[in-house]
């Protein structure tokens, strides 16, 4: 039999943020891979770009002095923290013995699998904000199902029953809605907008401009507040990306610029060769040495397939790699000896590849996690039932990506195969 103890005394010892954070970075390819800055106290943060370095050179004399250019910075800011709040539900019933004593072997056997399952969804919400985002689902198809409350999705994986999500478009705005019910083979999502109510009317009047967001994302008019994403950060304006950055517009300073790349011609026999010709048009338009492309698993499959048609052209450098959290990685080599990188994460868009250098992004944090605290202390908030009590534990991931030079890096887009 386990030691009896108090709810608030095992939170603090079997779940400190510290297990949060290391949870997380274990996970996600994205923050396991960035530069990583711990330090961030709040507030307004400067982030100063390099936006020309001294480039005055000449051959048999001095350059005047009126000539010379001298290297240029730029002042971006990040105005403060993003926050991605979760919760965990646990009840007292479970817990506690017939003398109403939680019992410390209890707490241990339940914590694992809340945590589990918490620390995956968690991962999934934050590498697609981190990578995509801010939308996580597409609607693919309305009209076939009138009346039924269901919309066609082309991410069913992303949708859970019960689970509370807002669906936007613009002209309509923003209906908070509850998933009753989903079908994988369809690949249709069924809502209603009250958890196990009757099915939401009128789905009908969205198109598939619409987009489904995690609840806070959307303002209902045009606005989204999350992560800077790959997507905002490199892509341009004409390609769906944000005007500027940290507060600076893109176009003043080529450093800002990531390449960007039509990929509306790859296919899933020529994404091998056009992902190699892509490198080779970054590295003649870059300074940086990006040399990992990050894209959807389905890419990542039709490389694979191509590797066994085209053995002659590429070798395989590092043997494939699965991660148990969803990620797939190898190393190929060109017969000009280029070496690159290929990740296929589960929650990457099919629409975009990007080619990163890691050097040149870093998530600003200060201790990644935090609970909510009562003003009395406590890590937990009570609440009474009338068949019992629960514990809810609210912890939020805060911080934000900073981008410095997303000119090293390039993004492909536009993909459609």
């Amino acid at each position: 039999m386990g030691t009896k103890r108090n709810f608030q005394d095992m939170l603090n010892e079997y779940l400190p943020n510290k297990m949060l954070k290391e949870e997380l970075i274990s996970r996600d390819y994205i923050i396991q891979n960035v530069q990583k800055d711990n330090n961030w106290k709040g507030g307004k943060l400067i982030v100063p770009f390099k936006g020309s370095g001294a480039t005055s050179v000449s051959f048999n004399e001095l350059t005047a002095v009126g000539d010379i250019n001298q290297s240029k910075y730029v002042r971006g800011s990040i105005d403060d923290y993003r926050e991605v709040w979760g919760s965990l539900l646990f009840n007292q019933r479970d817990l506690q013995e017939h003398d109403g004593k939680i019992p410390e072997s209890t707490f241990l056997r339940l914590l694992p699998d809340e945590l589990e399952e918490f620390m995956d969804y968690k991962k999934e919400v934050v590498s697609i904000a981190f990578g995509t985002g801010p939308h996580f689902s597409q609607v693919l198809a309305v009209g076939a199902f009138v009346g039924s409350g269901q919309f066609q999705t082309d991410k069913i994986d992303r949708f859970q029953i019960n689970q509370r999500f807002v669906l936007y478009e613009a002209g309509i705005g923003n209906v908070v809605l509850f998933v009753t019910g989903i079908d994988i083979d369809g690949e249709l999502v069924t809502c209603s907008l009250t958890p196990g109510g009757v099915y939401y009317p009128n789905t009908a009047g969205f198109t598939v401009a619409a987009k489904g967001y995690h609840p806070g994302v959307s303002d209902g008019a045009g606005k989204f507040d999350t992560f800077i994403s790959f997507r905002d950060a490199f892509l341009s304006v004409a390609n769906g990306g944000s005007a500027n950055l940290h507060g600076v517009p893109k176009t003043a300073w080529p450093i800002l610029q990531a390449v960007n790349i039509l990929g509306s011609g790859i296919t899933a026999t020529n994404i091998l060769d056009s992902l190699f010709d892509s490198f080779t048009e970054v590295r003649r338009r870059t300074k940086g040495r990006a040399t990992e492309y990050l894209m959807s698993l389905k890419h990542y499959g039709s490389i694979m397939k191509q590797l066994e048609l085209q053995k002659g052209s590429y070798r395989v450098t590092e043997d494939p790699k699965e991660s148990l959290f969803g990620w797939m990685e190898m190393k190929i080599a060109n017969v000009t000896g280029q070496v690159v990188k290929f990740v296929g994460i589960q929650e990457w868009d099919d629409d975009t590849i990007a080619l990163v250098d890691w050097r040149s992004i870093t998530f600003r944090s200060n201790g990644y996690f935090k609970k909510r605290i009562s003003p009395d202390g406590r890590e937990y908030f009570e609440i009474r039932n009338t068949n019992g009590y629960q514990y809810v534990v609210d912890c939020c991931l805060f911080g934000e990506m900073e981008y410095r030079k997303p000119g090293h890096s390039a993004i492909i887009h536009s993909i459609s195969y």
